[in-house]
């Protein structure tokens, strides 16, 4: 099968079509055909050198994908059958034509979902579910503030916080990602790049200030935030865009009985991975079967040319997802 491999740790010219065998499916593993993989920050840091994959993991990139199961293994649950339409997340092998995935991170692809498509939902799913929903981390009628609302992480949280009725307000970095952030259902969308979004974020969030910030960005955004933030506000971190290291006055934290939470979810067990999936299938999952949210796909292009879909995710014209096809 072809796949594309990381010739050595560096730019996206590193990144190389290369043939390997097809994996076999392990107890409890789908094989799947491949229709597609999707594109994430992760997958840049690992090309790079600085996010290698756990252990035990495929050393070939790629975080989530869709396609139709080739292969049963072992052990797996009678809902599955050979042919089987599904999206899954992975701890690595995306970039690939075929991919061994744990059934337990596999879902079903609902019918008004094209597979491709679909490809662009298990890591912005998992991810959001496991911050904001799961434990409970906002509620109905509440005000979330996404940072980076463009993204398919970002436009993935707007959506299934407006389906659970929080009110919801976005930044992104040019006129048109503003547009697609008020487009969704945003109340209110800020340009990160004017030094006035912090002034309209905290107008918008009046009186009260904001019950929940999903931040991408850290570093000196930090302490912007816990100003923002209402009393027994929530800041969960799940990137650091703009650096890891921040400062704290915990007088502010005490004061305003803050939570400052946050997560990765590529190094979690098969075993806390598959609660998620259960709990996302019982609740996200009859949301996008019935059109409430979407898959947000900006851009499909061919296995061969994972470079420049590398570059263009660097370049950050992209809204939604960038997507790569094996077909």
């Amino acid at each position: 099968m072809r796949v594309i491999e990381i010739r050595a740790p560096g730019g996206p010219e590193q990144l190389v079509v290369a043939d390997a065998p097809v994996p076999r499916p392990g107890d409890g593993e789908l094989l799947i055909e491949v229709a597609a993989c999707g594109l994430n920050h992760a997958d840049l840091y690992q090309r790079e050198g600085k996010y290698p994959p756990p252990p035990g993991a495929s050393p070939i990139l790629g975080m989530e994908i869709s396609g139709t199961i080739a292969e049963l293994g072992q052990g797996c649950d009678s809902r599955w059958k050979v042919g089987d339409r599904v999206c899954a997340l992975l701890a690595g092998g995306g970039y690939a034509e075929y991919c061994a995935a744990a059934a337990g991170q596999c879902l079903p692809v609902p019918e008004n979902i094209q597979l491709i498509d679909a490809t662009a939902l298990p890591e912005a799913v998992f991810t959001v579910w496991a911050n904001l929903f799961e434990p409970p981390r906002l509620a109905a009628g509440e005000t979330l503030l996404v940072q980076g609302g463009s993204s398919g992480v970002g436009s993935t949280a707007i959506q299934i916080a407006l389906a659970f009725g929080a009110r919801v307000a976005a930044t992104a970095g040019s006129p048109e990602k503003l547009q697609f952030c008020l487009n969704l259902g945003c109340e209110r969308a800020f340009n990160y790049r004017d030094d006035h979004w912090f002034a309209a974020a905290r107008e918008w969030s009046q009186p009260r200030g904001v019950d929940v910030i999903l931040d991408m960005v850290a570093g000196d955004y930090f302490s912007k935030h816990l100003q923002l933030l209402a009393l027994g506000g929530r800041l969960i971190h799940i990137a650091t865009q703009r650096g890891a290291k921040v400062e704290l006055d915990l007088r502010a934290v005490m004061m305003k009985r803050l939570l400052i939470t946050g997560s990765t979810l590529r190094s979690r067990s098969v075993a806390e991975k598959t609660g998620l999936r259960d709990s996302i299938e019982r609740n996200v999952w009859p949301l996008l079967a019935a059109g409430k949210i979407r898959p947000i796909v900006y851009s499909v292009l061919p296995l061969s040319e994972a470079a420049e879909a590398h570059r263009l995710m660097e370049s950050s014209r992209h809204i939604g997802k960038i997507l790569l096809r094996t077909g």
